[in-house]
């Protein structure tokens, strides 16, 4: 399917239809219809490739201009049909002519002809005419006439309203209304983005231009240039009174009831006819709505501050009369007006409602307001204020915003003498700074509040702090600490039945026992899920579940892991707790490394691609193998970065996989050195603790290297193959599903027949260094006949390009259509067509500009090939 087109799958099943009984002679006419945006040019972009073979495409437009073209649509057709047609539209006055000429074409072969006419309300006369002599035979035509056009601009007497009713007379017709794109598509679309897909959805009701705008500029509070031209278009023409009356309702960021109308349209609502008739509203008894956000916001924005100002201070004059007003929007036309007396009043009762809700964004960003007008709030109110800021802003993962809040809400608490209340906030800072990957401030202020709340008589908060030092011990491999601490935590969080402490200390406990080499222990984290889960403990099962995730992804237990996986990401997005999803996806990441599905890996890593620090560093280090494995540039860099992160953590589970990904980075980089250098500090750490699977991978590539380790008799995989049992190794990293470490196993093996097993698994999978290394090694065994891999020209770009996809993409980055494309490379259009879609797919872009800027990522545009 053509990138970026969703759920049009039927339109396109019709169409290709239609076409198939239009080469055998029964022609049709089929409309595509719908508002402006909502995709009547992709589905004509997405038809070509399901035509019959040798069907052409004949694509014409119609322009909004004042003054119209003649024959416009058919212009455009001139250099892709026959002479005779084409002198007969240019030279234009001989209608009769023009008529003749396209029945003739459409005749001719192959078959079918598909001729399309895109936007055809802004068709002119003369084209009307001549389609109107098409559609009365195109029943006894090998061909099929496709009719686009936006059916919420036509007036009664709109000049198309004659050629419809012809259309809708004729023997073989379709009609073909395009809905909007439902939320799975709008998040199937922002899927490469950070965007939250149900917000897009919202403010563009799933209409698909204005969701592709929204995700190319990749911000949904601000409207995209394209868009506001679209809609400022619409106003032209409006007369004065209508057009201040959609300004003013223009300030109000929803449907507005029937009351606030009233009191902003003091002139009636009338006034608003012009303006629905132009389906920019939608008026009913009860209430008016702009027919999309985005019209709403381009009509706001387009007003003079000065104006938008006064707009909104009237609105909020008349919302504070009406009793029940929802908080949120008094807050929202305060700071609009810059009513800073309101903001201060309004403002933390619309957090309030937010976070009950579940809205973590918007509490956060209500709080941030208040927080502005800090000055209006005395110090206990104010670090109540800052401690529910750093709390909202730690479960969006913005750790920047988290961490100043929670300091400066400790630093007010110290000051009044609260002691209850600064160990609490103690507690909250130690967990924010672990967070942020600061490891050091995390243990300190843990440290302080078990000392502040010891003799403080709050069962409650002493057992969250003995819990919460228990996490950091567990953590830092203080396996026994964490038992001590968190046995602790769970007797006083039975004692209070507290459910939410209960399942953080049962977390804590279980996953320490469970990485020290007790199976017990994750009997008492699945309890811990299992308390949170029914207490509707959001925060404390998503802990839960990553726990479990990653101790089973350790252990190669990928099908359990798969289990988990799912409910656990669903329930972090619902809950929009974008720590812990970030978190899923980048274990998610994990789980597909392991499986070698390297694209599907990458995908999910860049969800950790921010400065949530416990999920950036593995998605550093899965991003670094993944471009190491495939031979491309940029993997020690992104060690680098998650090596500084991991130290700073003073944590095994994250300096551990990054001293394997470098050492693994090194080998295939032929520096056995650098492997020893990066593998062996953490080696001697690891091998101080029970049950680390760190170890075993590090002792690995030191002996690979020359500097063989003590073994005991493990049967993990990597401690296998350390002791020389690679066939035993290589049986179980099948049974595992790891293909990449499967085949490095097999190469292990001193038989040819072995290695050239392994080395037919890795050109599988593009991964150039190891199969580099196997091929070598092939060599000095003397084996006459070695596979020479893939292409050169396909393996050197990691998009997988053809010679000829390169040639494409490059003139299409530099601006160039299909047309003159073929014309560059001497091809016919349709020929370009096919390597446009490739190349589309193949770097997973929607758009041509998309494209571009993902060939700049992977080097493809600079570079030529010889």
């Amino acid at each position: 399917m053509y990138r970026g087109i969703l759920e049009r799958e039927p339109e396109l099943e019709r169409l290709a239809r239609a076409a198939r009984e239009a080469a055998d002679g029964a022609g049709s006419v089929v409309l595509v219809f719908g508002e402006a945006g909502i995709g009547k040019s992709s589905l004509v972009r997405a038809m070509p490739e399901r035509l019959p073979d040798r069907a052409r495409i004949l694509v014409g437009t119609c322009d909004d201009l004042d003054t119209r073209r003649p024959l416009g649509p058919f212009r455009d057709l001139v250099g892709s049909v026959g002479s005779e047609l084409a002198r007969a539209v240019l030279a234009g006055g001989d209608r009769y002519r023009v008529h003749e000429a396209l029945h003739t074409e459409l005749a001719g072969a192959p078959h079918p002809a598909v001729l399309v006419v895109e936007d055809v309300h802004w068709a002119d006369e003369a084209s009307l005419d001549a389609l109107r002599f098409l559609v009365r035979r195109i029943e006894r035509l090998p061909a099929l006439l496709v009719l686009t056009y936006r059916d919420d601009e036509l007036s009664t007497g709109h000049p198309l309203r004659h050629l419809l009713g012809q259309v809708s007379r004729a023997p073989r017709m379709h009609r073909m209304p395009l809905a909007r794109l439902s939320l799975d598509a709008v998040r199937a679309l922002s899927a490469t983005g950070r965007l939250d897909a149900a917000h897009v959805y919202e403010v563009t009701s799933g209409n698909p231009f204005f969701v592709t705008e929204v995700v190319a500029t990749g911000d949904t509070g601000d409207v995209p240039p394209t868009v506001v031209d679209a809609v400022l278009a619409r106003l032209r023409g409006l007369d004065a009174a209508a057009l201040a009356a959609l300004e003013r309702l223009a300030i109000v960021p929803s449907a507005v009831e029937r009351p606030l109308v009233d009191a902003l349209l003091t002139e009636g609502v009338a006034v608003l006819a012009p303006a629905e008739q132009r389906g920019l509203l939608t008026v009913t008894p009860e209430r008016v709505a702009f027919r999309h956000e985005l019209i709403r916001r381009a009509v706001a924005d387009s007003l003079p501050a000065a104006r938008r100002i006064e707009l909104n201070r009237t609105v909020l004059a008349a919302l504070v009369t009406r009793p029940g007003t929802d908080a949120a929007r008094l807050l929202h036309h305060a700071a609009q007006a810059g009513d800073q007396d309101a903001v201060a009043r309004y403002g933390p009762d619309a957090a309030q409602d937010a976070s009950g809700a579940g809205a973590h964004r918007e509490a956060a960003a209500h709080l941030r307001l208040v927080l502005r007008e800090r000055h209006r709030y005395p110090p206990a109110e104010l670090a109540s204020l800052l401690e529910r800021y750093a709390v909202e802003s730690y479960t969006i993962a913005d750790t920047a915003a988290a961490v100043p809040a929670q300091r400066e809400a400790v630093a007010l608490r110290r000051t009044l003498g609260d002691t209850l209340a600064l160990g609490a906030d103690l507690r909250w800072l130690s967990r924010i700074h672990w967070w942020a990957g600061d490891a050091e401030h995390a243990q300190e202020a843990a440290r302080e509040a078990v000392t502040v709340l010891e003799h403080a008589g709050d069962d409650r908060l002493l057992a969250l702090a003995h819990s919460n030092t228990a996490q950091l011990r567990m953590l830092s491999e203080r396996y026994a600490e964490a038992v001590e601490h968190g046995e602790r935590a769970i007797v006083l969080a039975r004692k209070v039945d507290d459910p939410a402490i209960l399942s953080h200390a049962l977390n804590n406990v279980g996953t320490a026992r469970w990485r020290g080499g007790e199976p017990a222990g994750r009997h008492q984290l699945e309890e811990s899920l299992e308390v949170a889960l029914a207490a509707g403990e959001v925060e404390h099962a998503c802990r839960a579940y990553a726990n479990i995730i990653w101790n089973l992804l350790d252990g190669f237990r990928f099908a359990e892991a798969d289990r988990f996986l799912p409910p656990a990401m669903d329930l972090a997005d619902r809950a929009e707790h974008l720590g812990f999803l970030n978190y899923l996806h980048v274990e998610l990441a994990m789980r597909r490394l392991a499986a070698a599905d390297w694209d599907e890996a990458e995908k999910h890593a860049e969800f950790g691609m921010h400065d949530f620090v416990p999920a950036r560093c593995p998605a550093l280090t899965v991003l670094a193998r993944i471009r190491a494995r495939r031979g491309l540039p940029g993997a020690g860099e992104l060690l680098a970065e998650a090596w500084e992160i991991a130290v700073r953590t003073k944590e095994l589970q994250r300096t551990g996989p990054v001293a394997a990904a470098r050492a693994e980075v090194a080998w295939l980089c032929g520096d056995p050195a650098a492997v020893v250098a990066a593998a062996q500090p953490v080696h001697a750490q690891a091998s101080r603790l029970p049950g680390t699977p760190h170890r075993d991978e590090l002792g690995y590539w030191l002996t690979k290297a020359g500097h063989p380790v003590r073994t005991d008799d493990s049967d993990h995989p990597y401690a296998l193959q350390t002791r020389g049992e690679w066939r035993r190794a290589a049986a179980l990293w099948q049974r595992a599903g790891c293909p990449y470490e499967h085949a490095a196993a097999l190469a292990e093996s001193p038989e040819a027949a072995d290695q050239l097993t392994a080395l037919a698994a890795f050109d599988a999978l593009g991964a150039e260094p190891a199969a580099r290394l196997v091929r070598a090694e092939l060599r000095r065994l003397g084996v006459p006949h070695i596979p020479r891999g893939p292409h050169a020209v396909t393996r050197r770009n990691p998009a997988g390009l053809t010679e000829r996809q390169l040639q494409v993409m490059r003139l299409l980055t530099e601006g160039l259509t299909n047309a003159e494309i073929a014309a560059r490379l001497v091809v016919s259009v349709r020929t370009v067509d096919n390597h446009v879609r490739a190349v589309l797919d193949k770097l997973d872009a929607p758009t041509r500009r998309h494209a571009a800027v993902r060939a700049a990522e992977l080097g493809l545009i600079d570079g030529r090939e010889t």
